[in-house]
């Protein structure tokens, strides 16, 4: 059923939960995974997100470290695993890699998906429920 899975992280707790599950249906579904996470540009004192909210992310060596644990653990799993950094806000480069990679699957966690805070700044969860051309798995990761 799912052939091609994209996974965003940001190496948080909620995040790696997210990205466990996402290496376990992979390697469930003989799927390719790609793990998507974003760094911020050398220089740049924060970045500007969609809907206007401030994004905040690990400098580009943090991302690919977290980058390549996810992608040694899928590895581990006998999972085909690409990575991803990008310069871009983290929904919008979780949805461009999953767009570009034609994804039948996005797994992210639901953390910011609640409460005013998700009406009022959005969040990467939201964003990608809402923006995603193909299948969502929101897990309850708090």
């Amino acid at each position: 059923m799912f052939d091609v899975i994209v996974v965003g992280t940001d190496g948080s707790d909620t995040a790696e939960e997210a990205t466990k599950a996402a290496i376990e249906l992979a390697g469930q579904h003989e799927a390719t995974l790609h793990v998507v996470s974003s760094y911020k540009p050398k220089g740049a004192a924060h970045a500007q997100g969609g809907g206007g909210e401030h994004w905040d992310v690990k400098p580009r060596d943090g991302v690919d470290a977290i980058l390549e644990a996810a992608a040694a653990r899928a590895r581990r799993q006998d999972v085909s695993v690409e990575v991803h950094a990008s310069k871009q806000d983290p929904a919008k480069a979780i949805l461009d890699v999953a767009a570009s990679v034609d994804a039948d699957l996005i797994v992210v966690g639901n953390r910011g998906m609640q409460g005013a805070k998700r009406l009022l700044l959005g969040s990467v969860p939201n964003s990608i429920a809402h923006g995603a051309g193909c299948h969502v798995l929101v897990l309850k990761t708090t």
